[in-house]
């Protein structure tokens, strides 16, 4: 199948309040041009430097998600270019978004990112750390938390609901607070190979990479 055919084909499968983010990362403008064709408007990039490279060139109402980890030195290249940051997951770097942000009066748009798996290998805050930063957040003049987002970690269906599930409940449980910067919008979780399972178990951002562009060279 080809980029047109698979995006046709998890169109199909995703609810309309579903966003779809086509995770372009290592992938040539051309690949990004086909999906851009069929009307993909959101694209998730990994690394800064792509990003701001991609962004500079492509089309100027494309909508970039940065979902990989975020060093604190390469804030400042990303204001004004970024439609969202995929993965908050220090106070260190929130006060460095919040920072370089407010040099350039730009707003930041996040999410929070939470290792539910608790695995060393994997980004994002811990459960029990989420009180601390969130008392950080509501600080802030220039960062806004739209919601969560999880990269669980690989199992079968059982666990991958298993986690779902759990970060479903904290969203939840976030949602019915009263925050001035928070708000929970997005629970971006889910990928090619489980984002029918993330959907039903309340994932309202999916992302997906090898499921639209093939798998990586």
């Amino acid at each position: 199948m080809n980029i047109e055919e698979n995006i046709k084909a998890i169109i199909q499968k995703i609810p309309e309040d579903v966003k779809l983010v086509a995770v372009s990362k290592t992938k040539p403008l051309e690949d990004l041009e086909k999906a851009y064709e069929f009307g993909i408007r959101d694209f998730g990039e990994n690394k800064v430097q792509e990003l701001i490279y991609k962004e500079e060139i492509f089309h100027k109402d494309v909508k970039w998600h940065l979902i990989g980890n975020l060093q604190t030195n390469k804030v400042k290249y990303i204001v004004n270019k970024v439609f969202l940051i995929h993965s908050l997951s220090s106070i260190k770097l929130l006060h460095k978004i919040e920072s370089e942000f407010g040099k350039g009066k730009a707003i930041a748009n996040v999410l929070i990112q939470i290792n539910i798996g608790r695995e060393d290998s994997k980004g994002g805050l811990l459960v029990e750390e989420l009180d601390e930063i969130i008392k950080e957040i509501e600080k802030c003049k220039f960062v806004k938390v739209k919601g969560l987002m999880a990269i669980i970690p690989k199992g079968e269906e059982e666990s991958n609901r298993y986690y779902f599930k759990e970060m479903k409940n904290i969203f939840n449980k976030i949602k019915g607070q009263d925050y001035s910067n928070i708000s929970m919008e997005i629970l971006s979780m889910g990928m090619s190979k489980d984002f029918e399972v993330a959907i039903s178990e309340g994932a309202n951002l999916v992302r997906i990479g090898e499921g639209i562009f093939g798998s990586r060279k």
